[in-house]
């Protein structure tokens, strides 16, 4: 009897560790989802606008930009223009010598004040 019990308590704790493995890629493969979804830009979309364009315009073609890595994206980049409105975004380009690249929308009074890219680090 004793040996049955401690074969289904083992079936028991293989079965919870294998649905906690389940979950864990559930979760991560969201998570790169939401970075994909939220935070991925085109280089054409970058070049395509200018300073000076109206902020709903630009953010028109904009994902929104929240995610997890919205910190470490704001990270190395150059200081941000006194009272503006920044959105950071990665490039949905290959990354360069194996640095992404991430493009900073800065906004100010209903337009596109100042936009940069840099290598996140």
């Amino acid at each position: 009897m004793a040996k049955s019990k401690g074969w289904m308590i083992g079936c028991g704790v293989a079965l919870v560790l294998f649905v906690g493995l389940v979950v864990a890629v559930v979760l991560g493969i969201g998570l790169v989802v939401d970075v994909a979804g939220n935070t991925v830009v085109e280089p054409s979309v970058y070049q395509a606008v200018s300073v000076g364009d109206q902020e709903s315009a630009v953010r028109d073609r904009l994902p929104s930009g929240e995610s997890f890595v919205k910190d470490a994206l704001k990270e190395g980049g150059p200081a941000e223009p006194a009272g503006s409105a920044c959105s950071w975004y990665i490039s949905g380009a290959e990354p360069v010598d194996g640095n992404e690249t991430v493009f900073r929308f800065c906004f100010k009074d209903g337009k596109l004040a100042e936009k940069v890219q840099y290598a996140m680090k």
